[in-house]
C-alpha cells in the first residue's frame, strides 16, 4: 500500500503576534513496515528549521519563526509505502507469550517508564476487575481483549480542547477523544503489568479520504519476542497498514503533533483549523 497524506494546521490571530519556538512531530517513523518515498514541509511565516531525533527515536522539527504574523501555517505532504506488519498474528503460535508477560532482566531498565502504573487510580482498577478477563496463555490476545473493552466502554467524542483526560476522568465521563482512549488503554495495560506507550500519527480511513480527518492516536504494548504491538481502542482492534505513526512516547505530551506558544494577548487567537487528507496510490511495480 502506498499512501499520500496531507496534514495542514493553521492558527489565525486578530493581529500579528510573535511566535516562540515550535516543536513538530509530523514526520512518519520509518522501519521494516514503512518507507518514506517523499516528504515535504511548508511553513509560514519566515522561519528556520532544525531537525533532531529525540530519546524515543522520533524525528522532531524545531522551528524558530523570524517575523510576526496573523497566520501560522504548518503543512506536510508525504508519500509512504506500507508493507504488511511483521510478524503476522497467524505466525505467532510458536511464539505465544503467556500473560502477564515476563520481561528479560536486561530490558527492565529500558521498559521501566513504560510499565510503571499510574498513581492512585481506584476507578481504573475497579473497571479492570469488573470487566477485563485475560487469557493466561496469550498476552497479545489479552491486550486485544482489553482494547475491545475500552471501545465498548468509552464513546468516541471529538475534542478540540488541549490536553488529555486522565483515565479516571475518561471512565467517569464514559466518553473521550482518540488520545483519551489511547491514554486509558496505555494506563490500563500498565496496571496489568504490560509495558505500553502512546502513539501519534494518521489513520487512513473514510474521514481522511473525505478530507475531514485530524491526527490520530493509539497504544502500543511491548511483549517478549513479539516486540511493540499496536492496538487502536477507537476502532477496537489491532493497528493495520492504514495506521502511520509519527511519534511514540511514554506520555502523550511527548508526541503532540504541534506544540509551541506565541507572545500576545489571549484574545488575539481567533481560530485553529486542522485537516488531514489521505489517498491510496497505485503501487509501483
Amino acid at each position: 500500500m502506498r499512501l499520500h497524506i496531507e496534514h495542514v494546521t493553521a492558527y489565525a490571530y486578530a493581529v500579528p503576534v510573535t511566535f516562540h519556538r515550535h516543536r513538530l512531530v509530523v514526520r512518519p517513523r520509518e522501519g521494516h513496515d514503512l518507507r518514506i518515498e517523499r516528504f515535504g514541509l511548508q511553513l509560514a511565516p519566515r522561519h528556520r528549521v532544525q531537525w533532531i531525533r529525540d530519546v524515543f527515536g522520533n524525528s522532531i522539527a524545531l522551528v524558530d519563526w523570524l517575523e510576526p504574523a496573523d497566520l501560522l501555517r504548518i503543512a506536510t505532504d508525504v508519500v509512504v509505502e506500507r508493507t504488511v506488519p511483521f510478524p503476522e498474528r497467524d505466525l505467532h503460535e510458536p511464539w505465544r507469550v503467556p500473560y502477564p508477560p515476563r520481561y528479560d532482566p536486561l530490558e527492565a531498565p529500558v521498559i521501566a517508564p513504560y510499565v510503571t502504573p499510574p498513581g492512585e487510580a481506584p476507578r481504573l482498577r475497579d473497571w479492570l476487575r469488573a470487566g477485563f478477563v485475560a487469557d493466561a496463555g496469550d498476552a497479545e490476545g489479552s491486550m486485544l481483549t482489553l482494547c475491545r473493552l475500552v471501545r465498548a466502554t468509552i464513546q468516541y467524542q471529538h475534542r478540540s480542547e488541549k490536553g488529555v483526560q486522565s483515565p479516571e476522568e475518561t471512565l467517569a465521563r464514559q466518553s473521550g477523544s482518540c488520545r483519551d482512549m489511547a491514554t486509558l488503554l496505555m494506563e490500563a495495560a500498565r496496571q496489568c503489568g504490560v509495558a505500553a506507550r502512546f502513539a501519534s500519527g494518521y489513520h487512513h480511513g473514510a474521514a481522511s479520504v473525505a478530507g475531514r480527518a485530524s491526527t490520530h492516536a493509539w497504544t502500543e504494548v511491548y511483549l517478549p519476542t513479539l516486540g511493540w504491538r499496536g492496538f487502536d481502542p477507537t476502532v477496537g482492534g489491532p493497528v493495520t497498514a492504514a495506521h502511520v505513526v509519527t511519534g511514540v512516547s511514554h506520555h502523550p505530551r511527548g508526541v503532540m503533533p504541534v506544540s509551541g506558544s506565541y507572545h500576545g494577548r489571549a484574545h488575539d487567537f481567533t481560530a485553529l483549523q486542522v485537516t488531514v487528507t489521505s489517498s491510496e496510490l497505485t503501487t509501483v511495480p
